[in-house]
């Protein structure tokens, strides 16, 4: 606890009056950054992540790669799509207010930059505060502070060559289910990949605004993509179920994978490794996608 020094006054006749001690509590949280902001933006040749904070600094923050993230006080796997992941946590600073509410806005995010696919928040406790950032390729980084205000800078450096790809999302402002193309860039060769990578990822926060959405049918993303004879074939993570659903997370991963020439079908595998026809030349997906009449 910091101390507190009483206030003493001095007239002609002594006398001395102390101020009435602070609780411990209050000189804590006086002490404590509170996150406001998360944003980033694609400079020359390096992605740019800011932590922006009311207040001081967070004493101390420490970014790293891991090969997964795990939630703070759960300890429970927290997914985030990327083909490497950081670990960014800051120490001593907090991401809500008094009243419990976030203070830095939404708690997953996505971006379409060449190297910072998705930021998601994993804990807010005890005074710690930790992100996961999944990033298109591993790369070298560089973090540094700045004031006034108080931030936290990440720079990912980029310094590959990208192409412009489509990612399929579902656009809910029309009457019926339908799919609206975005623009993301990924790395070559492997494209379909990249492409399928951002699909998963969903929609930016200007997109949502827009009204598309992802729909994940309870998947969780993709263990595996190859590609042959014209067929891809799409390996499925997660309790995948469509519900009977007329659109489902399949109706986007056809358009996404079909945009490139050397695809002309797509099937799609649950978890187990189950597709309604895994041989011949013609779209697949698994019993739990299949449309009920």
């Amino acid at each position: 606890m910091l101390p507190i020094r009483p206030l003493v006054a001095v007239a002609a006749a002594v006398c001395v009056a102390v101020l009435p001690a602070l609780p411990a509590q209050a000189v804590r949280r006086a002490a404590v950054p509170v996150l406001v902001d998360v944003r980033a933006a694609h400079q020359s040749g390096l992605d740019r992540l800011v932590f922006e904070f009311r207040g001081p600094l967070p004493a101390r923050r420490d970014v790293r790669y891991v090969s997964r993230l795990i939630a703070d006080g759960s300890g429970e796997a927290v997914g985030v799509a990327g083909d490497a992941v950081l670990r960014i946590s800051f120490d001593r600073a907090d991401g809500h207010d008094r009243d419990g509410r976030v203070t830095y806005g939404p708690a997953r995010r996505t971006y379409a930059l060449p190297g910072l696919v998705q930021v998601v928040n994993t804990g807010d406790f005890e005074a710690t505060l930790t992100f996961g950032a999944g990033l298109a390729r591993r790369v070298p980084f560089r973090v540094r502070t700045l004031t006034r205000p108080s931030r936290v800078v990440v720079d990912l450096i980029t310094s590959y060559r990208t192409v412009p790809a489509r990612a399929y999302f579902l656009d809910t402002t029309g009457r019926g289910p339908r799919t609206a193309a975005v623009t993301r860039p990924v790395i070559p060769p492997a494209t379909a990949a990249g492409a399928l990578l951002r699909l998963f990822a969903g929609p930016t926060q200007a997109e949502r605004a827009r009204g598309l959405r992802f729909a994940a049918s309870k998947a969780t993303g993709f263990s595996r993509l190859t590609v042959a004879d014209g067929i891809a074939r799409v390996y499925l993570t997660g309790p995948v179920s469509g519900g009977g659903s007329a659109f489902t997370v399949a109706d986007q991963i056809r358009p996404t994978l079909k945009q490139f020439p050397a695809i002309r079908w797509v099937k799609i595998y649950d978890a187990a490794g189950r597709t309604g026809q895994p041989a011949g030349p013609s779209d697949s997906v698994p019993p739990s996608l299949e449309r009920r009449p």
